[in-house]
């Protein structure tokens, strides 16, 4: 399965982007799709995932502000980043647990003050 990542950019403070992931494989067909990030001299942590049900789960630094959402006929999951805050900087990976778990390329998010 391979995942493109991509939308990312340098925003203002407050700004929005973006992200979408799209995938080779059906994507209902995955138990979970999610979206990741990694800031410099950190550990990647989850931001966002959804279920094959449509389930969703937020990182409780981005509820309120992210969403995440879907397009099954496009196999596309996509990250809506609202009122970024500098603290988002970091590059943004897209996760499918499928049979295994499949990682996209990353994409780069900053976010200026």
């Amino acid at each position: 399965v391979q995942l493109q990542a991509s939308g990312g950019g340098l925003v203002q403070a407050g700004g929005s982007l973006r992200l979408s992931c799209a995938a080779s494989r059906n994507i209902f067909s995955a138990n979970t799709m999610g979206w990741y990030r990694q800031a410099p001299g950190k550990q990647r942590e989850l931001v966002a995932t959804i279920t094959r049900h449509s389930n969703t789960n937020y990182a409780d630094s981005v509820k309120g502000r992210f969403t995440i959402s879907r397009d099954i006929a496009k196999n596309t999951v996509y990250l809506q980043m609202n009122s970024l805050k500098p603290e988002d900087t970091a590059v943004y990976y897209c996760r499918g647990n499928y049979d295994r778990d499949y990682w996209g390329q990353g994409t780069l998010v900053t976010v200026s003050s």
